[in-house]
């Protein structure tokens, strides 16, 4: 069978984004701080997703700030 998926896991306490072309993704704060994704606060313990629609996403931005993001994105 020839897996066509490409899932990645990555933490980080920086900023940065996820690039054009991802099919899946989520973020989670893992931090004690609020951390921003796409422009949007997520308080910590949260988790925003961005699910398969049949299309993929355009650019996502991220900022952990002082926090701590969980990011699984599936390309």
């Amino acid at each position: 069978m020839n897996t066509q998926a490409n899932p990645i896991e990555i933490e980080t306490d920086g900023e940065g984004q996820l690039d054009a072309g991802f099919l899946f993704a989520s973020f989670k704060n893992t931090g004690t701080t609020i951390a921003l994704v796409n422009g949007v606060i997520l308080a910590p313990g949260e988790a925003k997703g961005y699910p398969f629609v049949g299309k993929v996403y355009q650019a996502i931005p991220y900022q952990a700030q002082e926090s701590s993001l969980r990011i699984l994105y599936t390309l």
